[in-house]
């Protein structure tokens, strides 16, 4: 199942509950364009190296040009699914993160979308009043090439009444 952003405006106001998300189901999102202003002032306040903040310095650097920090780029994957409604108005918890990879490097001009894709989901033993999303997460450039990917793992409520669909 693929949903495209943004989601109805039922979706992204409803609540989703554990046994609402299932194996498979895909979000992606709208294009996302990244600017060269974003970049530098994204690494001014988080990343201060000069490949992200001096686009004089960053053009004889190792990557030829100004290049967005990877942080950005998690951040901004987040960012774009949060406001979409992926997760609707549930309260996601994040546990972490598995295999980080920054692929390629994101340019000024460069117009992302991310798509995530549910690969587990899994009541607690221990509190099954709650349980657990794995989501895969690719994050593409205007060309398609994956610049970013990762793992992601949240905890999300199961549905108060035991698992009825309302």
């Amino acid at each position: 199942m693929t949903a495209a952003f943004p989601p109805s405006d039922d979706n992204a106001q409803r609540v989703r509950y554990l046994e609402d998300f299932v194996v498979g189901e895909r979000w992606i999102s709208a294009p996302t364009p990244v600017s060269a202003e974003e970049i530098i002032a994204f690494a001014r306040a988080n990343d201060p190296q000069p490949m992200h903040t001096d686009p004089e310095w960053a053009a004889t650097g190792p990557f030829k040009g100004l290049i967005a920090s990877g942080w950005q780029i998690a951040a901004l994957s987040m960012r774009v699914f949060v406001q979409s409604g992926g997760y609707g108005r549930t309260p996601v918890v994040g546990m972490g993160i598995d295999e980080l990879r920054w692929r390629k490097p994101v340019r000024a001009g460069d117009v992302l979308t991310v798509e995530r894709e549910v690969t587990a989901v899994e009541r607690s033993q221990s509190r099954p009043d709650q349980g657990t999303i794995r989501t895969q997460v690719t994050v593409r450039n205007q060309d398609g090439d994956a610049v970013m990917t990762l793992s992601t793992l949240g905890r999300v409520p199961a549905r108060p009444d035991g698992g009825a669909a309302s």
